[in-house]
């Protein structure tokens, strides 16, 4: 190790490794209210939930498109374990009355969770093809292009039928071909192919159970979360202009893989 790189190392802390002096100043709330330090805080942290399953996500793709069964299923494991620790996360928000977001609700303007470009391409990476979220977002803005670029490459499902194929399982030639870009769509083929990785029941089927439950986790994030918006604001209208509790109740049984879910009894 040469002096720099020595000195270096002397002088990494705890605080300068994870850069706390930055971290921590990025809390302003705007208000004198007590509980929005609370609401950003919890907010914040889910951001780099988002930001760390996008990261385990990207990892997990490209382990199954090598079929790398070990690595592919921890990295699986990892994922579920964020997701479900950002759905316990919702508990800290619970605690908010509404008298008490009132406090402080005035000076979010149009500022709303609908807003989260790292949820958005969460969702596209999973597989969501709705062009209709990308109007949010400013046209050629960073965070637009990045939704846009998750939209345009294969998903975790895509990416999981490319791992069955090299398993040696008879995905049809033409869904490992399919333009990624465009909405999946289930063949009797292809579910012919899950219905054996199923009674199989061996690596390729813990994969297969590890993203239902992502899926199932992320449908209960989105319960969870409308369930919380419905305590804090009730009928009323979200910020931002969003129509609140009534919006997400629409969105709670969505699924990231349906035919993952169509060929469980058969």
């Amino acid at each position: 190790m040469n002096g720099a790189a020595l000195a270096q190392e002397t002088r990494l802390t705890y605080a300068s490794y994870l850069e706390l002096d930055r971290l921590l100043d990025t809390q302003r709330p705007l208000s004198r209210g007590h509980d929005e330090l609370m609401f950003i805080v919890v907010h914040q942290v889910y951001e780099l939930w988002f930001k760390l399953l996008l990261h385990e996500l990207g990892g997990l793709q490209e382990r199954l498109e090598a079929g790398d069964s070990g690595p592919a299923l921890h990295t699986l494991h990892r994922c579920v374990t964020v997701l479900r620790v950002a759905v316990e996360q919702i508990d800290v928000m619970t605690t908010l009355t509404p008298a008490q977001f009132a406090g402080f609700r005035g000076c979010l303007g149009s500022a709303s969770g609908a807003q989260s470009a790292q949820f958005r391409e969460l969702e596209a990476v999973l597989g969501s093809r709705d062009r209709d979220a990308l109007e949010r977002y400013e046209e050629g803005g960073a965070e637009r292009l990045r939704i846009e670029a998750a939209m345009n490459r294969r998903s975790v499902l895509d990416s999981f039928l490319c791992y069955l194929s090299l398993q040696g399982y008879p995905v049809p030639a033409e869904v490992l071909r399919r333009d990624p870009a465009r909405p999946f769509e289930a063949t009797d083929r292809v579910r012919e192919v899950l219905v054996q990785v199923n009674r199989d029941d061996l690596v390729p089927a813990q994969i297969g159970e590890g993203l239902l439950d992502l899926d199932q986790l992320l449908q209960e994030w989105r319960y969870r979360h409308g369930k919380m918006v419905q305590r804090m604001i009730g009928g009323r209208r979200g910020t931002g202009g969003t129509s609140g509790a009534a919006h997400l109740r629409t969105t709670w049984a969505a699924s990231a893989f349906p035919v993952l879910w169509e060929v469980r009894g058969a």
